[in-house]
């Protein structure tokens, strides 16, 4: 869909190209979707890494063909702006004609004010910035990606797509803490991340295994930032991450589930202020705290180091532990869906995390599970395992369809 502005009205066609943007600290990631009517399919991918060092830049087709492969110099502090540039000025030359009509953001946190996707302005961006101590890793970088496209772009639609909003509708329940009544009205309640990844999920799995989609389902979304969802009916139940991206299952470089006692031990003991909490909490924990050698799972699992060993062990002791709980939470188990990088592309860790939950009636199929899927448990599992890639960037881009239709 093209949209060409004139002072009087707006002409609007069904055809162009629909840009995604995933910015962190140090990096920014890119698809390209091109719009043909109602459908979506990939253009192209990649990514701008190294930002703030020797920034290194790649984008390959929808085939996964190289269409460039650099290293360039930035200069001064806008790092980011300065990425973003030259990808537009790569992305000018490779759609021609055939512009961008609008740009779809991943936001990380969206608090309470935001249970859906929603068109950027200066008073979306105002509410979003005073979010960014919920969420320091992600979301100062994905509102300065805002800002510089608004610089570089003015008047192109941008849309802001939220990790929490999939969360918003579950159970009032699951939003609590047993704090005083006055806290949650300020919005200090349990929102979940990872939402766009288990909203993709809800709807591959009816792609799938249509009969699992509509039942009780565990997600677990095991990256180097890991969560795990409870499902029912696709729809959002309850997470193991709450106020913050800190919570739940331990993370490359974050903690997970803690003692609120530990925090204040910390402070009282180690005369640790806010600032080194964030950075003990967000940057030194984890998986690279625990087995102080790495937060890259690849790693550990190839070292014979055993402190790696123990990390690992206690990574898949939660996993477990957390699905135990969200299936108490869902009443039952129908399916297990393992995502995202450590969750699609390590039989290793998939085969623990089921021979160790064997108790509920889980049974992988060990060949299967070496393949990768989609289904990797046994005809005679009572609960069905599957291993689905997901796709936050294709959910990124239906919800900029559909605010770009609605304008």
């Amino acid at each position: 869909m093209t949209i060409h502005h004139n002072s009087r009205r707006k002409v609007v066609t069904r055809s162009g190209n629909v840009l995604i943007l995933n910015a962190g600290s140090s990096s920014i990631k890119f698809s390209v979707f091109a719009l043909d009517g109602d459908e979506l399919s990939l253009d192209s991918r990649g990514q701008v890494e190294g930002i703030g060092t020797k920034p290194h830049f790649v984008a390959k087709d929808a085939s996964g063909a190289s269409l460039r492969d650099e290293t360039f110099e930035i200069a001064g502090p806008d790092g980011h702006g300065q990425a973003l540039r030259r990808m537009n000025r790569w992305l000018r030359k490779r759609l021609a004609d055939d512009r961008l009509v609008a740009v779809g953001h991943r936001v990380v946190h969206g608090g309470a004010d935001f249970a859906a996707s929603v068109a950027i302005d200066e008073a979306v961006l105002e509410r979003l910035e005073a979010l960014v101590p919920l969420a320091p890793l992600h979301q100062p970088h994905n509102l300065a990606a805002i800002r510089a496209i608004q610089g570089q772009m003015p008047g192109l639609l941008q849309v802001a797509c939220f990790d929490t909003a999939f969360h918003r509708n579950h159970p009032e329940l699951a939003d609590w803490f047993a704090l005083p009544r006055r806290f949650y009205d300020e919005g200090i309640r349990r929102y979940g991340f990872h939402g766009l990844s288990y909203e993709y999920i809800a709807h591959a799995l009816r792609e799938v295994a249509p009969d699992v989609a509509n039942g009780r389902v565990v997600v677990a979304h095991l990256g180097s930032g890991a969560s795990m969802g409870a499902l029912h009916n696709g729809r959002s139940m309850d997470s193991t991450m709450g106020f913050t991206a800190l919570d739940g299952l331990p993370m490359g470089t974050r903690p997970g589930a803690l003692d609120p006692g530990v925090v204040l031990h910390l402070m009282r003991a180690h005369a640790m202020d806010a600032d080194a909490l964030e950075r003990l909490l967000y940057h030194e924990c984890g998986l690279k705290g625990l087995s102080g050698i790495s937060n890259d799972v690849r790693a550990l699992l190839a070292s014979d180091n055993p402190r790696a060993a123990r990390a690992i062990d206690l990574f898949v002791y939660r996993i477990c532990r957390e699905l135990g709980a969200l299936t108490a939470a869902l009443g039952g188990l129908d399916g297990l869906v393992f995502t995202a990088g450590i969750g699609e592309r390590s039989p290793e860790i998939r085969a623990r995390v089921c021979d160790q939950s064997a108790w509920l009636g889980i049974e992988i199929d060990e060949q299967a599970n070496r393949a990768g899927g989609p289904l990797i448990s046994t005809a005679g599992s009572r609960v069905r395992v599957y291993a689905i890639p997901t796709d936050e960037e294709l959910m990124i881009a239906r919800h900029t369809l559909a605010l770009l239709r609605g304008r």
